[in-house]
């Protein structure tokens, strides 16, 4: 598995998302409201990453469920820190953004963090990727 490909791959699902969540607020926030866009946000969001993922998980490299599972939590934890550091650059207060998190006010983004956890796994399965062992796989279980 190559680190430096899951981080790039990452990036762009950050400038995916950014584009999608300036769309989202131009367009889709005023016909909606705020807190209906975001929820919507979230399963389009969701959409973006596995599409993301599914062009990129062969890239990456990473054949086994737990390397796959590794990317995807490397990609949650990078998010969280980007949103909540973009959140405070833009003037959002703390608690507007951990509305975001809170299901019972209507936030999906844990959904979308679990989405994202397993956007990896779930993209690998899709493509058939990792689910056979190779040849030095099985010569090594032989000897």
């Amino acid at each position: 598995m190559n680190w430096h490909r899951a981080l790039a791959t990452w990036f762009l699902i950050v400038i995916a998302e950014t584009i999608h969540g300036t769309i989202r607020q131009l367009f889709i926030a005023p016909a909606l409201g705020d807190l209906p866009a975001r929820q919507v946000g979230v399963l389009i969001g969701s959409a973006i990453i596995f599409a993301i993922a599914i062009t990129f998980i062969r890239w990456i490299g990473s054949r086994s469920f737990v390397e796959q599972f590794r990317v995807g939590l490397l990609w949650v934890v990078l998010i969280v820190i980007f949103e909540f550091s973009l959140g405070g650059a833009l003037g959002y207060s703390r608690e507007r953004m951990l509305s975001d998190y809170n299901m019972a006010e209507g936030g999906f983004m844990v959904l979308g963090l679990l989405f994202m956890l397993f956007a990896p796994a779930l993209a690998a399965k899709a493509r058939g990727f990792g689910q056979h062992p190779t040849d030095s796989q099985i010569k090594g279980h032989l000897s």
